[in-house]
């Protein structure tokens, strides 16, 4: 294979950004592939030369999303000048703070596509549960840390709490987008302040 030129990384990225912010608008299916190639204004040739369909372009963007996700995350839960528990805290403030923003590309793509692409299309709902699943490892971990450092009440099961929250997290965002409230987002902080409680609360 041969190697990808800047340029051409470039304009992959660029589709990519492109398609990212009018899926995060309109949902991946709301996005036709006409319209993409208007709003980034390359031909169609452009867009084959990098994606071989309209779904494998959806894994590219996924992947991406994913990675990035993950970087920012690390950034957030890895801080060692932290205790665990702070770091957990600024991660799910981070959460409420993405998912209420007017910016709608701020929000999670994993919020707005899961149940979307469920039947959709396998390849990108496995994308989708790789990434969900090293969220869940990193909040694990995060926990774990918050035990041994005494920042966290011990717990039985760091990996089922960290499950635990993460899908209240995810059920609170999908209800806060549909009722245009961050009343469900609230509860799911206090509700996350409660059960990773430090020792002796």
């Amino acid at each position: 294979m041969t190697p990808m030129t800047e340029q051409s990384k470039d304009t992959r990225s660029h589709i990519l950004a492109v398609g990212r912010s009018l899926t995060a608008r309109q949902g991946f299916t709301g996005v036709g592939l006409n319209e993409l190639l208007k709003a980034a204004c390359v031909p169609k040739g452009s867009f084959y030369h990098y994606f071989a369909s309209k779904e494998a372009y959806g894994c590219a963007l996924l992947e991406d999303f994913v990675a990035q996700y993950r970087e920012s995350l690390g950034s957030t839960l890895s801080r060692q000048d932290q205790p665990a528990r702070t770091r957990l805290l600024a991660y799910f403030e981070e959460w409420l703070a993405r998912q209420t923003s007017p910016d709608v590309q701020q929000r999670c793509l994993v919020v707005k596509l899961s149940a979307e692409i469920a039947d959709l299309s396998p390849d990108m709902s496995r994308i989708l549960q790789n990434g969900v699943t090293g969220i869940i490892a990193s909040l694990t971990k995060t926990l774990e840390d918050g035990a041994a450092d005494g920042s966290i009440a011990p717990m039985q099961d760091a990996d089922q709490l960290a499950q635990s929250i993460y899908h209240q997290w995810l059920g609170a965002s999908l209800i806060a987008g549909l009722s245009h409230d961050d009343a469900p987002l609230r509860s799911a902080m206090e509700a996350t302040r409660q059960a990773i409680s430090p020792p002796d609360l």
